[in-house]
């Protein structure tokens, strides 16, 4: 079998085995190591000796074994040590074993829950999901998050911790709002790939495949709820421009000068008719709705055919459902789009203190500004959030748009 092949395979298979151990014998954290060295195994044997017939029950029945070990280890040590502590090790376990016919029942909507449990930062939530869920290494999501490999191995040990010491069983929750913290999480794994918010790239693609990726499993999980069918929509509207999205430098294209034959038309379309489907189940959450502003801008044929009024009144909705800063600063450019810049500046200076120190808030200033024909104060506007942009292509598209207006 081709590694390729293994790769993507392991991948689609990591979270269920995971949660089918977890599931089976708890201990999460011990669970997701010896998870992590039965992947190890299948991806060293199975390009040479060819994959078994059963890779998911191969994985199972590997990590279980090495999870055995791990927790005779730590009994040893604990007995070492004097401590009282009991272990249960799987073989002493009554409960049908773990790669069992009945548990072929797909576990990962419920390891999303436990690596987005509340009593975790947004942060931990994340490089947990990435690791548990989306199968990165530590290294990888290092890499993506451009922090050093040593601070994101303390953050994910800190979540898995916090996991072991919640108490929380392997199960579906039964408070609501769990599956709307799951969402969230993937969403800003989604928004840190599609505008990564520091570093050189303007764009972390592995990240934002990913978001998908997992989404879709969610989808597929919970085919009936339309927040869910929401994200989805959202991220395929919204990642159908990416490959537009950067010039050859590396540096932003505003959407309104982006080449609109190079978006993705196989995303539009399957966005399209997942928003579709959602909107009539109801009730209408804010991912649908930014999905149908999403969908506008991917239906107009051209920048000057956008259909601003009807973003305006979207996003004045979306503001019902949230008192979010940066709908409102949104709010604000889509009225000034839609009934001229001086509207929205206006709209803008209502915001006050609430996002001023953003760099977005500068750049929609700026932007309003030079459509109002203020150029000098439109440069002061370009030149501080400039200063304030933590992404170096910003950055560099910041400065570059004040030296055209100032020359």
């Amino acid at each position: 079998m081709p590694a390729s092949g293994v790769e993507d395979l392991l991948r689609e298979l990591s979270p269920q085995v995971l949660g089918a151990v977890v599931r089976r014998y708890g201990h999460f954290d011990l669970a997701e190591d010896a998870t992590q060295e039965a992947l190890l195994a299948a991806a060293t044997h199975w390009p040479a000796e060819g994959r078994p017939d059963n890779p998911r029950a191969w994985l199972v029945t590997v990590a279980s074994r090495r999870l055995t070990d791990l927790l005779r280890a730590e009994q040893s040590r604990r007995r070492r040590e004097d401590t009282v502590v009991q272990w249960t090790l799987p073989e002493e376990h009554l409960a049908p074993a773990a790669d069992r016919r009945a548990a072929d029942s797909d576990d990962t909507l419920i390891l999303l829950f436990l690596c987005c449990h509340p009593s975790l930062s947004p942060a931990s939530q994340i490089a947990l999901t990435l690791r548990a869920v989306g199968g990165l290494t530590t290294a990888e999501i290092a890499r993506a998050f451009l922090v050093p490999e040593a601070t994101m191995t303390r953050r994910i040990s800190r979540a898995k911790t916090g996991i072991k010491t919640s108490g929380v069983p392997f199960g579906m929750p039964s408070e609501a709002g769990r599956l709307a913290a799951v969402l969230h999480v993937l969403y800003l794994i989604f928004n840190e790939g599609y505008a990564s918010t520091s570093g050189p790239e303007l764009v972390r693609t592995e990240l934002s495949a990913e978001a998908i990726r997992l989404a879709r499993i969610v989808h597929r999980l919970l085919p009936d709820d339309s927040e869910v069918t929401g994200l989805l929509a959202l991220m395929l509207l919204t990642d159908a421009r990416r490959p537009a999205r950067t010039g050859p430098d590396g540096a932003p294209v505003p959407m309104s000068e982006q080449d609109r034959s190079r978006w993705n038309s196989e995303y539009v379309a399957e966005g399209i008719a997942l928003l579709s489907e959602a909107l009539p189940q109801g009730p209408t959450g804010q991912f649908q709705i930014q999905a149908a502003i999403a969908a506008l801008h991917d239906e107009a044929p051209n920048a000057e055919e956008t259909d601003w009024p009807q973003i305006e009144a979207l996003y004045e909705l979306l503001l019902r459902l949230s008192d979010n800063p940066v709908v409102a600063l949104n709010h604000a450019v889509a009225a000034g789009m839609a009934r001229g810049p001086r509207e929205g500046l206006v709209a803008l200076e209502k915001l006050g203190d609430r996002i001023s120190g953003d760099h977005r808030f500068h750049a929609a200033r700026a932007h309003l500004l030079e459509m109002a024909g203020e150029t000098a104060e439109a440069v002061e506007s370009y030149v501080e959030a400039a200063r304030r942009a933590t992404s170096l292509p910003h950055q560099r598209y910041l400065h570059s748009r004040a030296a055209r207006l100032h020359s």
